[in-house]
C-alpha cells in the first residue's frame, strides 16, 4: 500500500493517491495498484467489476456513470461499500477529459481535485443509499426478465444450429480427448474457486482453458493456460505470450476485431468463426475435442448475471449447456465433493521402497557398520535388563515366587544364628 499518499495536514482533508481511468473497467483493473483512486464509466456496476476494483485494493472509486440506474438490482456498488471502498457516483463523462492518467488527485467527500482545481463531483453512496436504490431496482426486475426471456426465445430461432452442428472445430495441437478441462472465466469470486480446486487440479492435472481474461486469472493462480479462447479484448500481453495456444473469437461472417492484435504479438493464433459467446465456444471446443469432464470457474449461470453482462438475452448460452450438460460441472460442487486423497497401492511401496534403502545402507556404509555394533551393544545391554525385571515381577507375582522368597527369609534366619553362634 505504499502508493497511497494521505492527506499530509489537516489544510488538505479526504483521500490524496494517484488516479487511473479507463471507460471499460476490466481494462483498467489491470492497471490498478494497491492505493490508486479509479475512474470509471460503468452503468449498473456489476460483481464483476466491483470484486476487480476491491482485489487491486483501490483507494476510492469515482465513477461518471450512476452505479444503480434503477434497470435491475445489480450487486457491484453493495460489494464495494461493504468493502469500505468509498464510491462517488454519476460525476459526468466530462471527468475523462479534465483527468489524467496518472495524476495525483485528491478526493474530498463527493469531490474531485486535482490541485486545487475541481474536476468532478457526484453522489458519495453509502449503505443507505445503496439499499434504497436497490429496493426501488427491484420494482422493475419483473420486466427485465420478461424482456430477457423475450430476446431468448428470438435468439434461439437464430442460433439453434449451435445445438445440433456444435461449432466449426479449428485444428488446434492441445489435446483434449480423454482429459478434464478447468475452463477458467474471469468472473465473481473466481480466485477462491481456483484457489478451492488446488487439490483436484494437483491430482488429476486437467487441461486449462482460460477466456480471454481468465487466462490473466489463471497466471495469477501460479497456472500457465494450455489454451486462450476469446475476442482478445480483457487479456493481457504477457498471458498471450505464455506459451498457450490462442483461439480467435470471431463472429459467423468471420470478422475477428482481436485478431490484428494477437498477430502484432508475433503469434500464429486459430481463428474460429462461430455464433455465441467466447465461453460459449471455450466449452464447445472442450466437448467437442472429447474432453471427459468440464470443470467451469467463473461462468454466468443466472438471469441477473445475465444482465450484468449487459446482453439481451442467454440463447447461445442455453442451448451450449443443451448440448454439454452430461460433461459440465461447476467449479464450487467439485470443490465440496473433491477431497484429497493418498491410496493405500500409493503408501505401500513408498513404505517399501524406504525400507530398503534404509537396510542397503546400514549393510554398506561404513556407519552402517557402526550403527549395527553399537546396537548389538544396546540389545546385550536391554536383555540382560529385562531378564532382571522378568525374574523380580515373577518372583514378587507368582505363588511359587512367594514361596521361594519365604524359603530365602529361612535360610537367611538359620545363617544369622550360624555366624552369631561363632563369633
Amino acid at each position: 500500500m505504499s502508493r497511497i499518499r494521505r492527506k499530509a495536514s489537516d489544510d488538505l482533508p479526504g483521500v490524496t493517491a494517484t488516479v487511473r481511468l479507463d471507460r471499460r473497467t476490466k481494462n483498467l483493473a489491470n492497471r490498478l495498484c494497491p492505493g490508486d483512486i479509479a475512474i470509471i464509466d460503468h452503468a449498473d456496476l456489476d460483481l464483476t467489476g466491483a470484486d476487480a476494483l476491491i482485489g487491486r485494493q483501490v483507494a476510492a472509486v469515482v465513477n461518471a456513470a450512476r452505479s444503480i440506474s434503477g434497470r435491475y438490482p445489480n450487486r457491484g456498488p453493495q460489494l464495494l461499500v461493504e468493502a469500505g471502498i468509498p464510491l462517488i457516483d454519476d460525476v459526468g463523462p466530462e471527468v475523462f477529459d479534465r483527468v489524467q492518467e496518472g495524476q495525483c488527485v485528491r478526493l474530498d467527500g463527493d469531490t474531485l481535485y486535482v490541485g486545487d482545481q475541481v474536476v468532478a463531483k457526484g453522489t458519495q453512496q453509502d449503505a443507505g443509499s445503496v439499499a434504497s436504490a436497490m429496493a426501488k431496482a427491484k420494482a422493475n426486475v419483473a420486466a427485465e426478465i420478461e424482456a430477457f426471456a423475450t430476446n431468448t426465445l428470438e435468439y434461439i430461432k437464430r442460433e439453434y444450429s449451435l445445438l445440433i452442428d456444435g461449432i466449426g472445430l479449428p485444428e488446434l495441437r492441445t489435446k483434449l480427448d480423454g482429459r478434464d478441462v478447468l475452463v477458467v472465466l474471469r468472473g465473481y469470486h473466481h480466485r477462491e474457486d481456483i484457489a478451492a480446486l488446488r487439490s483436484y487440479i494437483r491430482e488429476r492435472r486437467p487441461a486449462m482453458v482460460g477466456v480471454d481474461g481468465g487466462a490473466d486469472a489463471l497466471l495469477e493462480a501460479g497456472y500457465r493456460p494450455d489454451l486462450i479462447v476469446g475476442d482478445m479484448d480483457s487479456v493481457s500481453d504477457r498471458a498471450l505470450t505464455c506459451g498457450a495456444e490462442v483461439v480467435v473469437h470471431a463472429y459467423p461472417d468471420g470478422r475477428a476485431p482481436g485478431l490484428a492484435r494477437v498477430q502484432a504479438l508475433g503469434l500464429d493464433p486459430v481463428l474460429c468463426p462461430a455464433a455465441g459467446t467466447s465461453e460459449d465456444i471455450a466449452l464447445l471446443i472442450a466437448d467437442e475435442m472429447g474432453a471427459s469432464l468440464i470443470v467451469a470457474v467463473g461462468m454466468h449461470h443466472t438471469a441477473v448475471e445475465f444482465l450484468d453482462k449487459g446482453r439481451a438475452g442467454m440463447a447461445s448460452t442455453f442451448l451450449t449447456r443443451l448440448r454439454v450438460d452430461d460433461k459440465i460441472v461447476d467449479a464450487k460442487g467439485v470443490s465440496r465433493l473433491y477431497q484429497s486423497r493418498i491410496s493405500a497401492t500409493a503408501i505401500i511401496p513408498l513404505v517399501l521402497a524406504a525400507a530398503v534403502t534404509v537396510v542397503v545402507a546400514i549393510a554398506v556404509l561404513p556407519a552402517g557398520q557402526t550403527f549395527l555394533r553399537f546396537m548389538g551393544t544396546q540389545l546385550e545391554t536391554f536383555l540382560v535388563l529385562a531378564a532382571a525385571v522378568t525374574v523380580v515381577v515373577a518372583v514378587a507375582v507368582l505363588p511359587a515366587g512367594q514361596a521361594f522368597l519365604r524359603f530365602m527369609g529361612t535360610q537367611l534366619e538359620t545363617f544369622r544364628y550360624w555366624l552369631t553362634g561363632l563369633f
